[in-house]
Order: C-alpha cells, then sequence, then structure tokens
C-alpha cells in the first residue's frame, strides 16, 4: 500500500470502503484540527464542540458506509457541511429548550504558526488585534460570524462556503459583505481601528 498522506481524500475513501482503518484514520488526522475549529468558532463551548465534532465524523462514517458520499474531490467541505447542519440542529435545540450555552473559557484559535513570525513585539502586536477581532466578530449574528470564520479564517471560496450553509453565492456574499459593515461598525463603536478587506 502506498503512503496514506499523498492519497488524495476520496482516495481514501475508497480505501477506507475497502476496510482500511488506517485511511480513515488518516482522514481524521488530516482534517481534525480544521474542524474542531470551526466548530468550536461558532458554539464557543469546548463540549458542545467535541459533542459535535464526534457526531460529524459518526454521521461522515454512516453516510460512506451506505455509498451515498459523492467523490468529487469536495471531501473537506462535505465534512464542513455535516458539521455545519448539525450545529444548525444544535442551536434549535437549545432554542427550543430556552438554554444558553455559554462557555467562559477562551481559545486563541489564531495561535498557529502564520503568527510566529518576527519579532516578540510584532507577536504581540498581532495578538491583541486577533483578540480584538475576535471579541468583534462575537458580536455578529451567528450566520455572519459563521461565514467571517469560513473565508478569512478557513479561506474557503464564496462557492464552497455557499455549498457548506446551503444558500446561494450571492447570499454568501451579502453575509460576509454586512458582517464587515457591522464588524466596521461595531469597531468605531468601541474605538478600534481595523483595515478590513472589503468584498
Amino acid at each position: 500500500m502506498s503512503n496514506l498522506k499523498t492519497l488524495t481524500d476520496d482516495q481514501l475513501v475508497a480505501l477506507y470502503l475497502e476496510g482500511s482503518n488506517k485511511a480513515f484514520d488518516e482522514l481524521l488526522n488530516r482534517h481534525k484540527e480544521r474542524l474542531y475549529s470551526y466548530i468550536h468558532f461558532i458554539v464557543r463551548s469546548h463540549d458542545v464542540a467535541e459533542d459535535l465534532f464526534q457526531e460529524t465524523f459518526v454521521k461522515a462514517i454512516v453516510t460512506m458506509q451506505q455509498g451515498r458520499y459523492n467523490s468529487d474531490g469536495k471531501f473537506s467541505a462535505w465534512l464542513t457541511r455535516i458539521a455545519h447542519n448539525l450545529v444548525i440542529d444544535r442551536f434549535r435545540q437549545e432554542r427550543n429548550e430556552n438554554v444558553i450555552s455559554n462557555d467562559e473559557s477562551e481559545v486563541d484559535l489564531f495561535n498557529n504558526s502564520a503568527y510566529s513570525e518576527g519579532t516578540i513585539e510584532s507577536r504581540m502586536v498581532n495578538e491583541q488585534v486577533l483578540k480584538d477581532v475576535r471579541r468583534l466578530v462575537d458580536h455578529l449574528p451567528d450566520c455572519q460570524r459563521e461565514v467571517i470564520y469560513m473565508r478569512f479564517y478557513q479561506s474557503l471560496s464564496f462557492k464552497d462556503i455557499a455549498t457548506i450553509t446551503g444558500v446561494s453565492i450571492n447570499t454568501a456574499l451579502g453575509r460576509v459583505r454586512y458582517a464587515l459593515i457591522n464588524l466596521r461598525r461595531i469597531a468605531e463603536e468601541k474605538n478600534i481601528s481595523l483595515a478590513l478587506e472589503t468584498v
């Protein structure tokens, strides 16, 4: 068997369906950090994020084993779509039960190698800017917070965002645009200077 790390996601899915648990382990390792970060960013609770993360992979396994996974080279987007639907279901359930979920602990999702270069001073400035932006993003409506994360932290295309969230590309564009407008407004209200990219 060739080195699993060199195979595409779809090749790994095919191997998994032929009985290779190592192929599934590679898929899990390849996507776990990004997927968990996405879920946690939306739900803001470690426990809920962990539950939804596991549910996502269970649902993915069942769907693949039932032969319903369509291999089109977009495994990551498909996985994120499953997570998105589970997050929406969880929010609906909580609203119906009038339960408010709030996690006091903050996780620095931005603590990665992209921001570890440069001087200590520049790293401290970057960290402060990212914390400010994260606080501002928390004030956005759920649908806008989600698309901001997908666009600017996962670097997804508007087509992928539209597919994952189940809306048209124009709606995805509109949500990002309104989110940026809202971020500017909130930043002005809080006297924070931001240079936000326009859509």
